[in-house]
């Protein structure tokens, strides 16, 4: 059995691999789920930094720690690895989501099977490619790429200890409900309908330009986008105005064009799927202020419009529903309380953020949202500390040390007297 120190090495050997692929990445990503190239191909770096950070952690996480018994001389409280994990991951950002669940998990000891989207295979090989140029050992690390139905058999084999899983509500409901049947362990990382809270205080032309910007990444396919903005209703036209112009200036095209600041949809379903939601928002009574088509000047490719709706009801398809596309929806409040009310009237809990000038108010705003991560003036999702949702957003967190913890179960030992180690 390998030493936490010596799977540590493997890990820093595939951040080493993740940087000088860098290139094959960035060609990649875009092909298979539209993301820009310069994210695709810079954005291994900080996905390489994922895996040094967990090789870090082989030294000072307390993998075994010596804890005061109730009863009996001696007390251990030990992590060892949870066993056989399946790693299910989508197609949205395949190798950055991989990267928080192959990590600590073999940090921890397990071996995995990692199932990747038929729609995006290519950043999974890449990592399996690497894997088996270190010499990791077979079995170790097993890539299958799978739909839904052969995924479904992965979460049912008993063989499998735990299951991690990134990708919609529905589907995560359905693996929660297997995983129960057996008792399997599962951490889900799931759906999300974000909100962005701006209070009275904030520049309004700020606070559109900011979401505006982050909801290019990945043309919206982004489970925390954030899509709900919540606005005093006396300052809520004067910020669809700065809203509708900043999201109306973005330019939508090629995702190798160094000029494009959103590409297109992953596939023509995607875009009827969004289309379908912006048929939605007009027929219940939201006012479209930009966007809601395609782009005229783009006759291939699957592209949206960056879309902007105004006079939401939260009530609203387009207000509960995840829409997976750049689709905003502003939403008017008469206060801050209700304003937060409306923030945590969803099924969902993943994100949010506070526009605020006032750092103690965003804490205290902060503290009332019911959300895994809640930013301050930006789009934040910090896989370094946390990430992961409350309510219908998932099961458990990936990132940080407390990532590292659904990987682990934890044994206490009671002995008669202190091994030779602790004497």
């Amino acid at each position: 059995m390998m030493s936490h120190e010596e799977r540590a090495e493997f890990l820093r050997g595939i951040a080493a691999g993740i940087r000088e692929r860098a290139e094959d990445i960035g060609q990649i990503w875009p092909r298979e789920s539209g993301a820009l190239y310069l994210i695709a191909r810079y954005g291994s770096e900080s996905i390489a930094g994922g895996f040094d950070y967990y090789a870090d952690l082989a030294k000072t996480f307390p993998f075994e720690e010596r804890a005061q018994p109730s009863m009996g001389e001696f007390g251990l409280l030990v992590r060892e690895p949870v066993g056989v994990v399946g790693a299910i991951i989508p197609w949205n950002a395949p190798i950055g989501l991989l990267t928080y669940k192959l990590a600590p998990a073999l940090l921890a000891g397990c071996t995995v099977v990692l199932k990747s989207s038929p729609e995006a295979p290519g950043e999974a090989y890449v990592v399996a490619e690497i894997a088996e140029s270190l010499g990791l050992p077979a079995g170790v690390l097993n890539v299958v790429t799978a739909d839904r139905e052969v995924s479904e058999l992965l979460v049912r084999d008993q063989r499998v200890d735990k299951i991690t899983f990134t990708g919609s509500t529905a589907a995560g409901r359905r693996i929660a409900s297997i995983c129960g049947e057996r008792i399997a362990r599962c951490t889900l990382e799931l759906g999300g309908k974000s909100a962005a809270v701006i209070l009275d205080d904030m520049d309004l032309g700020e606070a559109a330009a900011t979401l505006a910007g982050a909801e290019c990444a990945l043309s919206g396919q982004v489970c925390s986008s954030l899509t709900r903005i919540i606005v005093n209703r006396n300052r809520h036209d004067e910020f669809v105005d700065a809203l509708a112009s900043a999201f109306s200036h973005v330019r939508v095209g090629d995702p190798f064009d160094p000029a494009t600041q959103m590409g297109p949809l992953v596939s023509a379903r995607q875009r009827d799927r969004v289309e379908g939601y912006i048929a939605a928002g007009r027929e219940q009574g939201a006012t479209l202020t930009t966007g809601g088509g395609r782009p005229k000047d783009l006759e291939r490719g699957y592209y949206v419009e960056p879309t902007v709706f105004a006079n939401v009801d939260n009530s609203s398809t387009i207000a509960q529903e995840e829409i997976f596309g750049p689709v905003l929806a502003v939403i008017p409040a008469d206060d801050e309380d209700q304003a937060v009310s409306i923030a945590n009237d969803s099924i969902f809990g993943l994100n949010a953020s506070v526009f605020t000038r006032d750092v103690d108010r965003a804490r205290q705003v902060a503290r009332r949202l019911r959300s895994g991560t809640v930013g301050h003036n930006a789009f934040h999702t910090d896989f370094g500390i946390a990430f992961g949702g409350f309510k219908q957003s998932g099961i458990g967190r990936e990132g940080g040390t407390e990532g590292l913890l659904p990987f682990l179960e934890t044994k206490t030992v009671i002995l008669e007297g202190p091994p030779a180690e602790y004497r």
